[in-house]
């Protein structure tokens, strides 16, 4: 087993040193991350806001508005709202609906 000692680091944003701790080293190895921090976490955190910036994004994901659209369950033609844009021809399900066909379509194809 590999014991990990804290390690004194220079960002190349600042250049001020940053201490890589033991902890997010083992943090790092777990992930299977080889190449240590490049920058301190101050200067990492606004290179992400930088990039989250420029592509309308944070944290990965695409900044969007929710959508909300009342149908008519396909089944039972209660009124209901789901969280997307339904395509023309396809049936939606409110609630209930879904989870009975999810349910039924398990019992009769179960998996092996």
């Amino acid at each position: 087993m590999y014991e990990y000692l804290d390690k004194v680091l220079r960002c190349i944003d600042c250049g001020e040193e940053f201490v890589f701790t033991s902890g997010e080293q083992l943090f790092f190895a777990d992930k299977g991350l080889k190449n240590d921090p490049k920058r301190c976490k101050l200067c990492k955190q606004k290179k992400n806001e930088r990039i989250a910036a420029s592509t309308g994004t944070y944290g990965g994901q695409v900044a969007r508005e929710r959508v909300v659209v009342t149908v008519q369950c396909a089944l039972c033609a209660v009124e209901t709202t789901v969280p997307f844009k339904p395509t023309q021809g396809r049936p939606v399900y409110c609630r209930d609906c879904f989870l009975k066909m999810r349910a039924s379509r398990v019992q009769t194809h179960p998996q092996v």
